[in-house]
């Protein structure tokens, strides 16, 4: 027998309406927003139909035996809501499925909590919702689970995002920050910086004559086509906040390691140094949403290089740099102009809410 569902006073308007503090106290209209906005949406994510419940839970389907499981979280309080090339939704399902595939771990599950501000048009939350569940779609994960809850106006900011994903890893596969050796090949799939330009276009109004789109994407396919070639990878990273310059002085520092740069292999999109160039800032240590760092046996990186670019996220692959033996973590760049830079970590806080 079908469970008996509440009848509602009236049903919500998801043109007009705004979310308010009753969608958020567990009664009707909690429900209400569940099954209007959250349900048909996530639901086109589980193959097959196979979780329909209703409960505190999810139960998940057996795994295939081999491999480790691998869970990562995140939290997304991104502004603006809305940017070129996507949303606080698909960026929230992009950022925990790549946390997933740096550990070399396929995506398998996904859990969401909405902290929604009242007052929010409802309209910009099936917007999000309905992004969300199609980037879920694509990166062939589940949204298994969720939560929403409702704050005051003022307290929020509109909406933010906290996401947490269950993988498996391959059996046999290993990486982690720890692992770099000197002598290693370091790796960058594309272009720095258009995630964070993006977003700062977005939210100054900036015009350029070229577009700037976020490149969030979600990294897994490439990750799994890199895996295939049976390279000695020692590192994935997906450098996000603090950007390429900032990630790889963490890897650095955890390997007790230093890196050498060449600053002629970094791709920068034109748009994006000009971009930069005009606000004082540095695509180093720009975000980036769809970018990985891949640190491996130098006599692998050219057999590396080629599985990436014939992805279509690796396609301007390169690389970047040798890993060098200083206990130090010293990470250094040689210049266009021939001369060395210190690459140090972020400091401060450029740009703030950008991811």
């Amino acid at each position: 027998m079908s469970p008996i569902k509440p009848a509602y006073v009236r049903p919500l308007d998801l043109k007009q309406g705004r979310v308010d503090l009753t969608h958020g106290a567990g009664g009707r209209a909690s429900h209400q927003l569940i099954e209007t906005v959250f349900r048909p949406a996530f639901t086109q994510t589980w193959p097959g139909g196979w979780q329909d419940a209703g409960d505190d839970g999810a139960v998940l389907p057996e795994i295939p035996a081999g491999g480790r499981l691998v869970m990562a979280t995140d939290a997304h309080v991104v502004s603006p809501l809305f940017f070129p090339g996507g949303n606080i939704g698909s960026l929230a399902v992009h950022g925990t499925v790549n946390d997933l595939a740096m550990m070399g771990a396929r995506p398998l599950h996904l859990s969401v909590s909405f902290i929604l501000e009242e007052g929010l048009p409802l309209s910009d939350l099936v917007r999000v919702v309905q992004s969300m569940a199609l980037a879920a779609r694509e990166a062939e994960v589940a949204i298994v689970a969720g939560d929403t809850k409702v704050v005051e106006r003022g307290k929020a900011d509109g909406l933010y995002i906290s996401t947490t994903g269950l993988g498996q890893c391959r059996p046999g596969v290993q990486l982690s920050g720890k692992l770099a050796q000197a002598g290693d090949a370091v790796l960058l799939s594309g272009s720095v910086g258009d995630h964070g330009v993006a977003i700062l276009s977005q939210r100054e109004g900036l015009r350029f004559d070229a577009p700037i789109e976020s490149d969030s994407a979600a990294l897994h396919g490439l990750v799994a086509h890199m895996l295939d070639t049976g390279a000695a990878l020692r590192v994935l990273r997906d450098p996000t906040r603090g950007g390429l310059a900032t990630t790889l002085n963490e890897i650095a520092v955890a390997s007790g390691v230093g890196m050498q740069l060449d600053e002629r292999a970094i791709v920068v999109n034109p748009t994006v140094a000009a971009a930069c160039e005009f606000m004082g800032l540095d695509p180093l240590y720009m975000a980036n949403e769809g970018k990985l760092i891949a640190i491996c046996a130098a006599s692998d990186a050219e057999r590396l290089l080629n599985a990436m670019r014939a992805h279509p996220l690796g396609q301007q692959a390169c690389r970047i740099g040798t890993v060098t033996p200083s206990p130090s973590g010293l990470v250094q760049m040689r210049t266009s102009f021939g001369g060395q830079r210190m690459l140090d970590w972020l400091m401060g806080e450029p740009l703030p809410r950008i991811c």
